[in-house]
């Protein structure tokens, strides 16, 4: 994905600086999306509206199991004092997924000295194909750092955590972007709906991590 928008640029600013003509440049870039998988295509042209909102999510007691194979509590592992990122994805996704990761990804560059005071969380929605060795590779692929796990678990345990999160919609073909964030366990969730950018993210994150730092120092100086 990211080779075809490096592509696709190149052919833009050839054709805008001459090298080529503007018909030639809508030719090629044509024939680069034509090459894109399907899925890819049909949601880089029905790019959603990325929309922003609070909401208040209950997280259901159940058991999922991390990339490193242990069995965990779902509210432990959102609850371990740091504040959180949350998607869903899946190995296999072509389209949603990839793009989403990659963000998170480059989110952690950016993040530099203070990645490791995020807690980032991506939950399977394909569990029966998302073993823990599969999603290990998987969050191989996308460079990702021990802050940053993934998780799969039995299907009803996917699929519970979807719908706490009101994100479940059926089948995985159906599957959307949407990110949400939280600052603590006793704040409101952010759930952005859409191709959030990793300016984005580190914007909320910068300001979840005030926000706590805030609240510490507030409780230390309560007598």
């Amino acid at each position: 994905m990211e080779t075809f928008i490096r592509s696709l640029l190149v052919t833009l600013v050839l054709a805008a600086i001459g090298v080529i003509g503007p018909m030639a440049s809508v030719v090629l870039a044509q024939e680069m999306l034509d090459t894109l998988d399907p899925h890819v295509h049909h949601h880089m042209m029905q790019m959603p509206e990325t929309t922003r909102r609070m909401a208040e999510y209950t997280v259901p007691q159940i058991s999922l199991v991390r990339d490193d194979g242990k069995s965990v509590s779902l509210p432990d592992e959102l609850n371990d004092g740091r504040p959180v990122i949350l998607n869903f994805i899946y190995t296999t996704c072509t389209a949603v997924c990839p793009l989403v990761s990659q963000t998170i990804s480059q989110l952690q560059l950016k993040l530099g000295a203070d990645r490791d005071r995020v807690h980032l969380v991506s939950i399977s929605i394909d569990p029966e194909q998302d073993t823990p060795a599969r999603l290990a590779a998987y969050a191989k692929k996308y460079d990702a750092g021990p802050e940053w796990q993934h998780y799969t678990g039995t299907v009803a345990a996917s699929n519970a955590t979807q719908r706490a999160f009101d994100a479940y919609r059926g089948d995985k073909m159906n599957h959307t972007p949407v990110t949400f964030l939280r600052a603590a366990p006793d704040k409101a969730w952010i759930r952005i709906d859409g191709f959030a950018t990793a300016d984005d993210l580190l914007a909320e994150v910068r300001n979840m991590i005030k926000l706590t730092e805030s609240n510490s120092e507030h409780a230390h100086a309560t007598p």
